[in-house]
């Protein structure tokens, strides 16, 4: 149930009757998943190599020597943990032959699989229109038939209705487990969830489900466990459906509550800095990072299972530095650690003293591999978030923090004078500072100095059209003053039309060019999506004229039609 203010301007589908507390739908009716097609073997004439001899495979042994071939260049096939556990998967689904003859994968040769895969590829992409067309028909009729579902009388749009095909795990940063089999998804592993009285979805011939629940608390359609992390995998609605648009809303009004006691949040744990209990301290510094950096609350997680990341409060000593001085700043932090997805957070801090001094007091005596906050937990934090506000949690501050940094820029950086283009440059400049705070990274596109490159010679050229066309103006206007004819003076006139309108297209390419560089490092998209409140960019476009599609595509905007219907020229977060 939302007990929510609107905001202004109305909106019809995201305010039907409310359901009871925790009830999600009252009728759901779907296909079930859409099961990848099984594995179609190779061809005769491609074949695998041991020891520089041919050797036939049987199918699940061939089947999973694919997976490999195709990745063989990608940087993940040179790392050996990857190697490892990719050749101790293949060699269990071996029959016991192959596994006699198959002991080292140094002298496996996949060279005439991958290069058979490339080729696949390539004519893929040379098909002719027709055939493409054909192709783009087929999967149009398997989206009609399973990537749509009935929910309450509305016919809402699944986000992923196919399983996911088995492969290699790759898994981001370095993950222990990269290389290992992700098994085929089969009926069997699949729990079905429906409403009781609708047409229960038919498994595939032969098959059974592993279960079939009428759980209406819960949203998801269908689900599934997976074998590398053992974590539950969902089948889920669009974030164009009514049911993750009012999710959507709803992170963002409890944001926006934060707003009106967060100055007390800020006194109180500023108070507990001097706390006499050792654990209170400590959650008042990590709180004090988590609002102020924007830090990742930090999980505990099993050893070995995953990659070795951090949050705030599992940072250990070796992450942070101190220094009562740098570059001309007092009481400096200095982090260093792996954040989620092993993106590497790096940044110097200057604190206030309370925390520095805090920070010298939980490090004292340590070894660099212990804990920094050894008396807190995530869930001793959130517990303590959650009495000091309804709903509030670690990643509460990071959206509250996100979306009210987009709308201060906003207004400090948009010059109403600007263009549409000087415009949106002010646009990506207040995101960019959002993602910085946020972290979110990327690594230069590989295709980056080549696109630079041509937008340069783009530039080159408007460059001297525009020297020619100054030219042209310039003759003109000495036309005019010999001859003061009508004629000559309308001349003049184009020639400067021509000009101005060449002096536009050439600023709107150096706003481009700069644009892509300040970009080049940085992800705008994750905070786009999942942290900055979208009325906010909305009443942004209807303020200042821009069309809604320059910030958000097609996509996006079905994600948050519920924020363009809603959000007036006047919204404020």
């Amino acid at each position: 149930p939302l007990g929510l203010g609107m905001g202004s301007g109305g909106c019809g589908r995201w305010e039907e009757e409310k359901k009871e507390d925790g009830v999600k739908w009252m009728q759901l009716e779907h296909r079930g998943p859409y099961f990848v097609p099984l594995y179609e073997p190779l061809p005769e004439d491609v074949q695998f190599y041991y020891d520089g001899k041919p050797l036939k495979l049987s199918l699940a042994t061939e089947e999973i020597a694919t997976f490999y071939a195709k990745m063989l260049h990608h940087e993940y096939t040179t790392k050996e943990i990857f190697q490892n556990n990719f050749f101790h998967d293949w060699r269990k689904g071996m029959t016991s032959e192959e596994q006699e003859i198959i002991k080292d994968l140094d002298k496996c040769d996949f060279r005439e699989i991958h290069k058979y895969f490339v080729e696949q590829n390539e004519a893929r992409k040379a098909l002719p229109k027709e055939e493409k067309q054909k192709l783009k028909e087929e999967a149009d009729k398997i989206q009609e038939e399973y990537g749509y579902c009935i929910l309450d009388g509305h016919r809402e749009k699944i986000a992923n209705f196919k399983t996911e095909p088995p492969g290699l795990f790759r898994g981001r940063g370095e993950h222990p487990k990269m290389g290992m089999l992700k098994k085929r998804i089969m009926p069997e592993d699949v729990t079905i969830n429906c409403s009781r009285d609708s047409k229960i979805p038919e498994p595939p011939e032969g098959h059974k489900w592993k279960e079939v629940r009428f759980d209406n608390t819960v949203t998801w359609l269908a689900s599934w466990t997976e074998n590398i992390n053992n974590s539950l995998k969902y089948i889920m609605l669009n974030p164009s459906s009514k049911l993750k648009g009012e999710k959507d809303w709803q992170k963002y009004e409890v944001a926006r509550r934060l707003k009106d006691v967060v100055h007390e949040i800020r006194a109180q744990y500023r108070r507990d800095w001097k706390s006499k209990e050792i654990k209170k301290r400590q959650r008042a510094v990590a709180l004090y990072f988590i609002d102020k950096l924007a830090l990742r609350a930090g999980n505990e997680k099993e050893e070995g299972e995953t990659a070795d990341t951090v949050g705030c409060c599992s940072l250990r000593v070796e992450h942070i530095q101190l220094h009562p001085q740098l570059d001309g700043q007092e009481h400096v932090v200095e982090f260093d650690f792996l954040g989620k997805d092993s993106i590497r957070y790096y940044n110097k801090v200057s604190v206030e003293k309370p925390v520095f001094r805090n920070l010298q007091l939980f490090m004292k005596n340590k070894d660099p591999t212990d804990d920094l906050f050894d008396h807190l937990t995530t869930t001793f934090l959130n517990k303590h978030l959650q009495h000091l506000m309804d709903g509030l949690t670690a990643k509460v501050f990071r959206t509250y923090n996100a979306s009210i940094t987009l709308q201060e820029q906003l207004k400090a950086l948009t010059n109403p004078e600007d263009n549409v283009a000087g415009k949106l440059l002010s646009y990506n400049r207040a995101n960019r500072a959002v993602a910085i705070l946020c972290n979110h990274q990327r690594s230069i596109p590989k295709t980056f100095a080549k696109s630079m490159q041509v937008l340069q010679e783009k530039i080159d050229t408007k460059k001297k059209q525009v020297e020619e066309a100054q030219e042209e103006v310039k003759k003109a206007e000495d036309e005019y003053e010999d001859t003061k004819d009508a004629k000559a003076e309308a001349n003049v006139e184009k020639k400067k039309k021509l000009l101005k309108r060449l002096e536009e297209q050439l600023a709107k390419l150096n706003i481009q060019a700069t644009d892509k560089e300040e970009n080049k490092q940085i992800a705008l998209g994750t905070s786009k999506l999942n942290y900055l409140d979208p009325r906010i960019s909305v009443a942004w476009c209807k303020k200042f004229g821009i069309p809604i599609e320059r910030i958000y595509n097609k996509t996006q905007r079905e994600k948050f039609a519920w924020a363009i219907d809603m959000a007036g020229e006047d919204f404020e977060f």
